[in-house]
């Protein structure tokens, strides 16, 4: 799909296909076109050119969308004057589901006690939770959320981490945005990177965390000064941790103990690091931010 407003475009040739029985994450800077492209696939922007098709039909084509697609996209939707459970009974009116499911998705996010509350007075992480309730509220088979964790505290986090998880081992498509790489990294399957409205990687979390992750060791010498000054000769990247260990990144743990042996300092540890999706997500986008310029 490609996405122009104006001159801008937003989005660009964006392809890709979602299985289910997985999460896939989103990811991309601000401005990058995620929300844009979400947008598309449900029908609340046109694409410029392009389509996006759900079990082969586009969604605006599907009798009973809520039944085959839930979408979290905008959390400041819900009308501020109702209660929690009467938006749900709206959105279940709309599609002959009855008032006992309304009930089971306000349990499901842990929204029971707050069902007769008016919206209005709902923090971020509660207008999220009611999101998610009505993404859930059709028992779709795909689910399509925009930043669901936003807002959340950090038991919230740990909740939504095991609840697409486990929506995801039911069969279902899960595709999720976030800005939270410590948190895909431990829920996606798979990762989408986008950059000013393209593709730049579309893998497993392993992959390209192993393919652009920064490789850095970490070291602990007896004349830690003298050691660091040497490995920034040798054109290292040398960060010293409060705890006076070095971490090294643009160096094998090898090289750094043949150039300390050669130098009579002693390595009290000389290990390496695992790379981080952090590593491999900044690699990425700082490599397409310079392409651009």
């Amino acid at each position: 799909m490609t996405k122009r407003f104006g001159r801008i475009t937003a989005v660009e040739d964006v392809s890709f296909g979602l299985d289910p029985g997985s999460v896939t994450g989103f990811i991309g800077p601000n401005g990058a076109g995620k929300s844009t492209t979400m947008r598309m696939m449900v029908g609340l922007d046109r694409p410029t050119s392009g389509t996006c098709l759900v079990g082969g039909k586009p969604y605006g084509k599907l009798a009973a969308p809520l039944r085959v697609v839930g979408s979290l996209i905008d959390p400041e939707a819900p009308h501020g004057g109702r209660s929690a459970r009467n938006h749900l009974r709206v959105l279940a009116r709309t599609h002959g589901i009855p008032d006992r499911r309304v009930d089971e998705v306000l349990d499901d996010v842990g929204l029971t006690g707050a069902a007769h509350r008016r919206v209005r007075g709902f923090s971020l992480g509660m207008r999220q939770r009611l999101g998610l309730a009505g993404a859930l509220l059709g028992d779709p088979a795909v689910l399509l959320l925009d930043e669901p964790a936003n807002g959340l505290d950090p038991d919230g986090i740990i909740w939504i981490r095991t609840l697409l998880r486990s929506l995801a081992a039911e069969g279902r498509t899960v595709f999720v945005s976030s800005h939270l790489m410590s948190e895909l990294a431990q829920t996606a399957h798979r990762l989408i990177v986008l950059g000013h409205g393209r593709v730049l990687a579309d893998d497993s979390v392993d992959a390209l965390t192993s393919r652009y992750g920064a490789r850095r060791g970490r070291v602990r010498a007896d004349r830690p000064d003298d050691l660091e000054a040497l490995l920034r000769r040798h054109d290292a990247v040398v960060t010293r941790l409060p705890d006076g260990v070095l971490e090294v990144t643009g160096m094998e743990p090898a090289g750094i103990a043949v150039l300390a042996q050669g130098m009579g300092i002693l390595l009290l540890e000389n290990g390496g690091v695992p790379a981080s999706l952090e590593d491999a997500y900044l690699t990425l986008t700082r490599r397409d931010a310079e392409e651009v310029r």
